[in-house]
């Protein structure tokens, strides 16, 4: 028997019920309770009115949230406690509710695996309480607390002072770009992506100084060829979503925008040759199963086949990691 199972047939229920607790954390995001509570705290039906909810099912939920210890509760009055309102209320720059609300709407995917691996069919999605723009600017939101912790050691064993252009694909609101930016000062960024990101792009860069540095290209890579003329190519978080032929025609567009001799580098999961290492990038392979039509984690030889076929060279792994910060490169063959 795996030792991390051994001897109790608890420790697999108490993992079946773990999404118990991921639910109420989800449903507290959701419906922001912590951004309505605030420090100073309220009663379940100030919450509930705050946030257009039933009673009943507000006192359920704000009793389970101090039972995890997420609230407070000192008679009927409620609160955020002070070290968990920076990361729980709108109000806070440090929050992370994007990346919780992301995580939610994952999560009822998830709940419908075993459907999609009969059927191969992703779950079709289904806006959360808060709608679909509200998701999309969850999402987004998602991979700048994702990204932003770790962006700054990460670009600079990605990129050097040789390039005087990056082209960030999917560059989302600009979280890499903007470190890009931060550590070669010389340097000016294209960032492309859905028509309807670039707004939060354009809001972003301007809040930091950088809109002078960047120029904002509206496109579906799907459908799209690339802006030309940027001798680096920034891919995060972008293959896992692909099959491996919507990977080879990217890489192809990718291998034609860039200049001679450009660089493309990929930040993403890399499996190893078993496709079970690392552990999150295995898991992460589901959260593509159940919400892709083709999407995966891939394996590092995979990438350098892809790559080679739409005209790369000297494919290298930069750095492998648990998750999604391992980097792949790749020179332009002229």
């Amino acid at each position: 028997m795996s030792e991390q199972f051994a001897n109790s047939s608890e420790v697999i229920q108490d993992l079946m019920r773990s999404y118990q607790s991921a639910c109420v954390l989800a449903a507290g995001a959701e419906l922001d309770v912590f951004s309505v509570l605030g420090e100073k705290g309220g009663t379940v039906e100030q919450v509930a009115g705050g946030t257009g909810s039933d009673i009943r099912g507000m006192r359920i939920l704000l009793d389970a949230l101090a039972a995890l210890g997420l609230l407070e509760k000192q008679g009927e009055i409620y609160r955020v406690p002070g070290d968990l309102a920076e990361l729980l209320t709108e109000s806070s720059r440090g929050n992370i509710l994007p990346a919780i609300r992301h995580q939610a709407n994952c999560l009822r995917r998830w709940s419908e695996l075993a459907r999609v691996v009969q059927t191969g069919q992703p779950v079709e999605r289904m806006p959360s309480v808060r709608g679909k723009q509200a998701d999309l600017a969850a999402f987004i939101g998602a991979m700048h607390n994702f990204s932003e912790p770790m962006a700054d050691a990460l670009v600079r064993q990605a990129g050097s002072e040789q390039f005087r252009c990056v082209l960030d694909i999917g560059g989302a609101s600009g979280t890499w770009t903007k470190a890009f930016l931060r550590a070669f000062p010389e340097m000016q960024a294209v960032i492309f992506d859905l028509p309807e990101v670039i707004p939060m792009a354009e809001k972003r860069m301007a809040a930091e100084g950088l809109a002078e540095r960047i120029r904002l290209v509206g496109g579906d890579y799907n459908v799209d060829e690339l802006p030309e003329g940027a001798d680096l190519a920034w891919l995060s978080a972008i293959a896992h979503q692909n099959s491996r032929e919507q990977n080879h025609e990217l890489y192809r567009k990718i291998h034609k925008a860039l200049n001679d001799d450009g660089v493309l580098v990929i930040r993403d999961v890399v499996l190893d040759e078993s496709r079970t290492t690392p552990r999150g990038g295995a898991l992460f392979a589901v959260n593509m199963l159940v919400g892709t039509e083709g999407g995966n984690s891939y394996t590092l030889k995979e990438y350098q086949e892809d790559l080679a076929e739409a005209g790369f060279a000297e494919v290298t792994q930069l750095q492998q990691d648990e998750f999604m910060n391992s980097l792949v490169r790749a020179v332009k063959n002229k």
